[in-house]
């Protein structure tokens, strides 16, 4: 028996029914990935799931005893308090109860498992940090259903990756919503697309999905076009009037008017989002060009010594954990901010294009229509004028949403309209901040095309893996103290520089779970008691080194990540320059232990 099934299940809030008579099953084991437009109800769908609404009709059948946790697209507003107490919130039991004690013994696992810290404040926590703390209260009831919505969001590469092998782990059932095509990709055993109020039921993979997907959709056009062709002929007989009034035609009267029933009653499929870049004079040949830069905030090393050549046409993709800087290595190179140490030298004739990942260039007070025509209604692109109403349907804008104001956009409407505000403008160097953020698919691959044709240069910070693969020329990490290593290529680029050093930490472990150094796997002479002591003590050390070093790198980069914050720097002075020492002190212990461990092994 399937662990929640939808029977027929209808639900709307006016207008078009998000869900109109669908039926879903999800049975243990599986690993769904639902998909949608903005807007389509996914989200919603995910609520009826887990029982927080009721169907307008049809039936929602669970399984008896079935445990679901849910994970929201956003933090809760006004969540505080400490890590270990939010967790255990998520408990079935409570204090006294005859099974709590087990409850506490699952918190503390789930919180080692997850590496989360119980007595950190929720509050002073990141993004990231956070949405794993409320993955966290859900795992600690070991539910039969997990459902998360958007779980990649405010998410750094490294927590990304770190969440797709959490999750394959587990080994429960899980139903997500996600924009993240890597992540549906290396995760899903199943797609459901909701789409026009129904449910397509794919059982493939993400690949396999687009080309099903592809196949279908032509298809249906080719089926839509027939019956219009039909439609029409059967109109213009009727319009003929005399011959349609005998008695003999009435059948094809009745037929007619239920052609008509059923082409109403069709919900076509949402148009395609149409950007447009002007095109703008060319910019000379070096654009920004980074010699030998510094910068810090606070004491905390921001970029140190970056050196850095773009020229006409780079495409550059800039990558790191959350605070590490992205923002401010981007306003360094468009010359915002004057660096400490170094120069930064911009080309000419450029005009710079702006997309801000926190909007604060939409202007709250105004609707949609006034952000990006300023009072005019038609816009001129690569010279021609267009109307703006046009214009914004071209980005998934109806001619009734222009004119709503921008606080009842969702996410994914604010960004399309911070598109259409930047490509108003001619530019020839795009810096793009987490342009991806809220986009559906079908969008976010628009808008990836759209870049890819871009003849200009584009400074790119994202945390969607495909779309730096598909994008950029080249990578700039941002890792600790303030270094920024230049890689050649996208994301598994990147992943690629990155991997000699876990397999030789795996070449470590493997020699360390043999319990012998390689080297004395070969001597002939037997040691002596003292020496096999010796050595047996040198092993233990060796084999604990990994996790001691992983703990102390565990909690460098959770003080560096809080320090980043600028709020960080209003908490009182023994407080900053105790957490500045205690940096510095990790900083040597860690450099210590991996000398240690390249001693133990030779």
């Amino acid at each position: 028996m399937a662990l929640i099934s939808l029977q027929e299940v209808s639900l709307g809030f006016g207008g078009p029914l998000l869900l109109e008579g669908v039926n879903l099953q999800i049975e243990r084991g599986e690993m769904v990935g639902l998909l949608g437009r903005n807007g389509a109800g996914k989200s919603t769908l995910l609520k009826l799931l887990n029982g927080d609404i009721w169907p307008d009709g049809g039936v929602v059948a669970r399984q008896q005893n079935v445990k679901v946790a849910y994970m929201p697209q956003e933090v809760p507003q006004g969540m505080a308090g400490l890590v270990g107490d939010i967790v255990a919130s998520g408990l079935d039991t409570a204090p006294g109860d005859e099974h709590h004690w087990q409850g506490e013994l699952q918190v503390e696992q789930t919180l080692a498992r997850m590496q989360l810290d119980p007595t950190v404040q929720f509050e002073t926590l990141s993004a990231g940090l956070k949405r794993r703390v409320l993955l966290a209260r859900g795992l600690v009831h070991n539910p039969d259903l997990l459902l998360l919505d958007e779980p990649t969001n405010h998410l750094d590469i490294d927590a990304i990756d770190w969440l797709e092998d959490f999750l394959k782990r587990w080994g429960g059932t899980l139903f997500f919503v996600t924009h993240d095509r890597v992540f549906l990709q290396r995760l899903t055993t199943r797609i459901v697309e909701l789409d026009r109020g129904r449910l397509f039921d794919w059982n493939c993979d993400y690949a396999t999905f687009i080309q099903r997907k592809e196949a279908m959709l032509n298809a249906e056009q080719a089926q839509d076009v027939l019956f219009d062709k039909k439609l029409a002929q059967e109109e213009a007989w009727i319009r003929r009037g005399i011959e349609a009034r005998r008695t003999r035609n009435e059948g094809r009267v009745r037929a007619l008017k239920r052609l008509r029933e059923i082409r109403s009653e069709r919900r076509e499929q949402a148009g395609k989002a149409r950007m447009q870049i002007q095109s703008e004079k060319r910019s000379g040949k070096l654009v920004i060009e980074a010699e030998n830069v510094s910068f810090s905030y606070g004491g905390q090393p921001i970029v140190k010594d970056f050196s850095a050549l773009i020229q006409r046409g780079d495409k550059v993709g800039i990558i790191g954990p959350n605070g590490s800087g992205k923002t401010t290595l981007l306003r360094l190179l468009m010359g915002e901010l004057t660096p400490e140490q170094g120069e930064i030298r911009l080309g000419t004739n450029l005009d710079v294009a702006y997309f801000d990942q926190l909007r604060s260039q939409l202007d709250e007070g105004k609707s949609v229509l006034d952000n990006v025509g300023q009072g005019r209604d038609t816009i001129t692109i690569n010279g021609k004028e267009r109307n703006l109403v046009g214009y914004l349907e071209g980005f998934l804008f109806t001619r009734d949403r222009v004119h709503a104001p921008i606080s009842a956009l969702s996410g994914g409407e604010r960004n399309r309209l911070l598109l259409a505000r930047l490509f108003a403008s001619p530019a020839n160097l795009l810096v793009m901040d987490e342009p991806t953020n809220d986009l559906d698919i079908e969008t976010l691959e628009v808008l990836e095309d759209l870049l890819m044709d871009f003849s200009g240069t584009l400074l790119l910070v994202s945390h969607d893996r495909a779309f730096l693969n598909n994008l950029v020329t080249s990578t700039l990490d941002m890792g600790e103290n303030g270094r920024v290593d230049e890689i050649i290529g996208g994301y598994d680029d990147w992943k690629l520089q990155k991997q000699p050093r876990a397999e030789k930490i795996a070449e470590r472990t493997a020699k360390i779970a043999v319990n012998l150094p390689a080297e004395a796997s070969a001597a002939p002479r037997k040691l002596s008691y003292k020496e096999q002591r010796a050595l047996e003590a040198q092993q233990r050390e060796l084999a604990e080194l990994p996790g001691k070093i992983e703990s102390l790198e565990s909690e460098h980069h959770q003080l560096a990540e809080a320090m980043a914050d600028s709020a960080f720097f209003q908490r009182g002075e023994a407080e900053i320059v105790q957490a500045v020492n205690r940096l510095k002190e990790l900083e040597a212990e860690i450099a210590q232990a991996y000398q240690r461990w390249e001693t133990l092994e030779q």
